[in-house]
């Protein structure tokens, strides 16, 4: 890993665009890209589709954490190995599919020792220690753990990063960039993709021809999909306004490809999509193709967010 990777988050919020005037009555600008450089030197950044090195030298914080040595409640240990979210293994265990040192434990509360034998179903389950990777996916790259078509896919950018096994929470498609949290922490995952709790993404968005006002007012105002209307948290031109194809559009919708569907939607095609926030979380700093682990600072506002 370069030391580049090393650096940690810099401060600074994500690009703003335009709250929906009908909610809030705001406006706000979106700088270019999020702190990043003009669309000039995006360009440049776009191309490095390298996977980054593995971290050496001084060891970080949350490298050198190790897990509670005594015993620790079942549904933790099953979320920690990467299974699912806690309340999930509670229906697990009370539906019989947990063994604890070939035994069936269905009592909820249940606390193990670092030596007992975890299973579910066939599988052993190893207790492994919460890790947090923040990429900045490049171009071509699809977001699943394994694919049959041996196309590239993110975790070939993430093999050196730790030895756990970590998966993508939520997903982008292969032609889209930008942030993308990977983690072995299922409790998380879970809450950061669920509904209820509306993360905030924030997209850099390139379309084909200039967006014109009214166009964009209809999107203010909520755009009509096959699988409903969805309305967008705030949307505006990037930086002074004059480049009418360049915009920054904010949304909490977990939706398949949602932005390219709106734009879609009133007959424009998008460019390049570049998600440049997520969960309060940036890329600033972090080159394409490149990952960190999460600072503490930051882990905490995720489980405070959620």
């Amino acid at each position: 890993m370069t030391e580049r990777n090393k650096r940690p988050a810099g401060k600074g919020n994500p690009a703003i665009p335009r709250r929906n005037e009908e909610r809030t009555g705001e406006r706000r600008r979106i700088p270019n890209n999020q702190g990043e450089k003009p669309k000039r030197s995006y360009d440049r950044k776009t191309s490095s589709d390298r996977p980054s090195r593995p971290e050496s030298g001084n060891r970080r914080k949350d490298e050198e954490k190790t897990l509670p040595a005594g015993p620790i409640r079942l549904n933790k240990y099953i979320s920690n190995a990467g299974i699912c979210s806690r309340r999930e293994a509670d229906k697990l265990i009370e539906a019989g599919a947990i063994k604890v040192n070939g035994k069936v434990v269905t009592e909820l509360g249940t606390k193990i020792s670092p030596d007992d034998k975890i299973q579910y179903g066939d599988q052993t389950l190893s207790r492994e220690k919460p890790k947090y990777v923040l990429l900045n996916k490049p171009k071509g790259f699809i977001t699943t753990t394994d694919d049959p078509e041996d196309r590239k896919t993110v975790m070939n950018l993430v093999a050196h990063a730790c030895k756990e096994r970590i998966y993508p929470v939520g997903r982008l498609d292969r032609n889209t960039t930008g942030l993308l949290l990977l983690t072995n922490d299922g409790e998380l995952a879970k809450k950061l993709s669920h509904p209820r709790y509306g993360i905030k993404k924030i997209y850099h968005v390139v379309i084909d021809r200039n967006l014109s006002k009214s166009d964009l007012q209809k999107i203010e105002e909520g755009i009509e999909l096959e699988d409903g209307i969805i309305k967008v948290d705030a949307i505006e031109y990037v930086g002074d306004g004059k480049d009418k194809k360049e915009l920054g559009i904010e949304l909490h919708s977990g939706k398949n490809r949602i932005v390219r569907r709106i734009f879609e939607q009133l007959d424009y095609k998008i460019v390049r999509l570049d998600r440049v926030g997520y969960a309060g979380l940036t890329k600033k700093n972090l080159s394409r193709g490149e990952w960190r682990f999460l600072e503490e600072k930051e882990l905490n506002m995720l489980k405070m967010t959620t």
